[in-house]
């Protein structure tokens, strides 16, 4: 099969031998070589890249850019479409090709969402079940089921959508940053579908964040999201919400405490969504 027009954007920190795997199969793919992002690890990850797979293009960092280190990936691909994984992910062989012929095909396809299947065992992972459901129902110009979220580790863009909304934000950093992603993508008109016939896998690391911390990083960017983008009412009754839980619990005091940092920013980067974005989040259950 031929190359197919797909760059992969990996975006590692301190996981040198889970990312030595990953790319193993990624560059076994019939697709083109990823970009490896190092988000300033410490565990001399990215000499190990450079001596194990020297047709990988690698960008050293000297500090920890969060999500936003996908940003330069993308920008540095010439290809039309990119697929991201994590250190501890990866696509089945000839997904990413469907995925390519899928946005050939339907002009106002912005970001796929690929099956999920996650574990030893492949299973699908129940987000992925979610979006099979289609409680968005299917748009006669998309391939699948319309979506308003993803897991970045299974999801294709097409490079021009994601760089004309600004990819990923900074002040979000990292934790449901695609959520912000995504709503902006659906505001500015482009589809985002789930696709079952392309696929990635996940087998995730015991490297990870504490699942307090994972807790409250997502808390902390849902409602920023809400400050960014949604009904003020809303992130009014998010925040209280919020506040309220963090009197009894360190978690939510912790995501309350990044958020009142961080809420100037969001405030000054406000553009509320349509309401027929507003809606599809309500269908869904997101961001609540």
């Amino acid at each position: 099969m031929p190359t197919a027009p797909v760059t992969v954007v990996v975006a590692t920190l301190n996981r040198r031998e889970e990312l030595r795997g990953t790319l193993g199969r990624l560059t076994r793919l019939p697709e083109s070589p990823p970009v490896v992002v190092d988000n300033g690890s410490a565990d001399g990850t990215a000499a190990m890249v450079a001596a194990r797979f020297p047709r990988v293009t690698l960008v050293r960092l000297r500090e920890n850019r969060g999500a936003c280190a996908r940003n330069i990936g993308v920008r540095l691909a010439r290809t039309p479409y990119v697929a991201f994984s994590d250190d501890d992910s990866w696509w089945e062989p000839y997904s990413l090709s469907r995925a390519a012929d899928l946005f050939d095909r339907h002009a106002r396809l912005g970001l796929l969402v690929a099956r999920l299947r996650t574990g030893e065992a492949g299973r699908t992972d129940p987000v992925s079940q979610k979006m099979a459901s289609a409680p968005l129902g299917r748009d006669a110009d998309l391939p699948g089921p319309s979506v308003l979220g993803f897991p970045a580790c299974a999801a294709v863009v097409r490079r021009t959508a994601f760089l004309s909304v600004g990819g990923f934000d900074a002040l979000l950093f990292f934790g449901g940053e695609e959520s912000l992603l995504a709503v902006d993508l659906a505001a500015a008109g482009w589809g985002l579908a789930y696709v079952s016939a392309v696929q990635a896998r996940h087998l995730p690391s015991p490297l990870r964040e504490a699942p307090a911390r994972r807790w409250s990083l997502h808390q902390r960017n849902d409602v920023l999201v809400h400050w960014m983008r949604l009904p003020l009412r809303d992130a009014a009754r998010r925040t209280a919400a919020l506040a309220g839980r963090a009197v009894r619990d360190p978690a939510a005091a912790r995501a309350l405490g990044g958020l009142l940092r961080r809420l100037p920013g969001g405030i000054a980067r406000r553009r509320p969504v349509p309401r027929s974005v507003v809606r599809g989040l309500a269908v869904l259950g997101e961001l609540r």
